[in-house]
């Protein structure tokens, strides 16, 4: 995740994982080169054999869905012949999403929460966006060319809150996901993180309590040491990343906050300007998970948010110490699994409220007391107190909070 500080050193950030420069130059170039040769050769095989048309070399789309290793790695093929995200719409407030031709027909008109987009959500000068956007809901090209999403007739609300390369405001977002909140969205994917304000933490419950599944990265090491807001947020599912041996992947932040992981190492994905990138970092995690989510939702339209965080966290392989641990959560998720197990619902009668909090004055703070699995407990505490018209608890919590400074945000 870069980062470019401005403003109070002292405030916490919002950052993002910075994709690598469009993948397809280096690769193409040695093709083309191994079809060349000397022109002298060329003349002596003329003279002794007939002509020898040259294969053309592969586009960019040809060669980017073999590079995808996590749809092999997560069976994407077959949780996608049990889903593919039909009917769901997936906010990413993010900066922008570019018009790739793997995502026609499945991006939105958004919005631009500040200026310098197009006003619709739909331009991306830094490829961040249309990355975390093709993650989710690209469909490719045809059979086995361009880029793969894991929910692929799933829809994207895209969301202009971030300038390219730069750094954003925490109620920046919150008006991003007020927007996706207002606008029907079903999950809002939430590939950054960073410290909070009145308002974004109001966005961020409001949305819980509209039924939507919210998912966010942890954080990228060396920068971010804890788990990152809003993944800290109870009720949001935090995710974390692994490599392509299923393992820890090192730059992904650890904490008791942590629900699932989900490959973080070397993700293609789409770019701007039709073309693609590769990227390391928790928020390309953050962004499959997201499409996870989605297809769960298509699949099983009636199914409250913190259900689907539960499938999720409930289904997912178990890594390191038996159990949940601070590296990989529940697990690695299990699509699969996660569409067709028999999962018992959560039970209210089983949920303690949640306990207090202090202010969160350091990007990323964890919220203080919170047991482990704070996700799927927090999401049903939620349905709780907001039948319940907003308990005291949850009150004075966000009265506490309420006079912390808003601190600057990057991605």
């Amino acid at each position: 995740m870069g980062d470019r500080p401005r403003g109070e050193p002292n405030r916490p950030s919002w950052k993002r994982a910075r994709p690598n420069r469009p993948w397809a130059g280096h690769r193409l170039q040695s093709l083309r080169m191994g079809l060349r040769g000397p022109f002298t050769a060329l003349c002596a095989l003329l003279a002794i054999a007939p002509p020898v048309v040259a294969p053309a070399p592969l586009s960019p789309a040809a060669l980017i869905r073999r590079e995808q290793w996590h749809l092999d790695y997560l069976k994407i093929p077959k949780a996608q012949g049990i889903s593919r995200g039909n009917g769901v719409v997936v906010a990413v407030p993010d900066t922008g999403v570019d018009p790739h031709p793997d995502l026609r027909n499945n991006l939105l008109p958004g919005t631009d929460v500040i200026p310098g987009g197009n006003g619709d959500g739909r331009r991306d000068l830094d490829s961040h966006g249309t990355s975390m956007a093709g993650l989710i809901a690209a469909h490719g090209q045809g059979a086995g060319f361009g880029a793969l999403g894991i929910a692929p007739e799933s829809k994207i609300l895209p969301i202009f809150d971030s300038p390219p390369n730069g750094d954003g405001q925490p109620d920046d977002l919150a008006q991003g996901i007020e927007y996706a909140i207002a606008n029907g969205a079903d999950i809002i994917s939430i590939s950054s993180v960073g410290g909070s304000s009145s308002r974004l933490r109001e966005a961020i419950r409001g949305a819980l309590a509209a039924d939507i599944v919210i998912v966010a990265g942890v954080g990228n090491l060396p920068r971010d040491q804890i788990v990152g807001y809003p993944a800290s947020e109870e009720g949001v599912i935090a995710v974390g990343g692994v490599d392509r041996a299923g393992q820890h992947a090192a730059i992904s932040v650890t904490g008791p906050n942590i629900d699932v992981v989900a490959p973080a190492v070397d993700i293609y994905s789409t770019s701007y300007g039709g073309k693609y990138s590769k990227g390391t970092g928790t928020s390309s995690a953050t962004a499959i998970v997201a499409g996870a989510a989605a297809l769960i939702r298509s699949k099983y339209p009636y199914l409250p948010a913190r259900e689907v965080a539960h499938r999720l966290t409930a289904t997912a392989v178990d890594k390191g110490p038996p159990g949940r641990d601070d590296e990989y959560g529940y697990g690695v998720i299990d699509l699969v699994a996660a569409l067709t197990a028999d999962v018992p619902p959560l039970g209210f009668e089983s949920v303690s409220a949640p306990a207090s909090a202090g202010p969160t004055t350091a990007a990323g703070a964890q919220p203080g007391n919170e047991s482990d699995g704070a996700t799927a407990r927090g999401l049903a505490t939620l349905g709780v107190i907001v039948a319940a018209g907003v308990g005291w608890a949850v009150m004075a919590r966000r009265r506490r909070r309420g006079d912390d400074p808003p601190p600057r945000v990057s991605r």
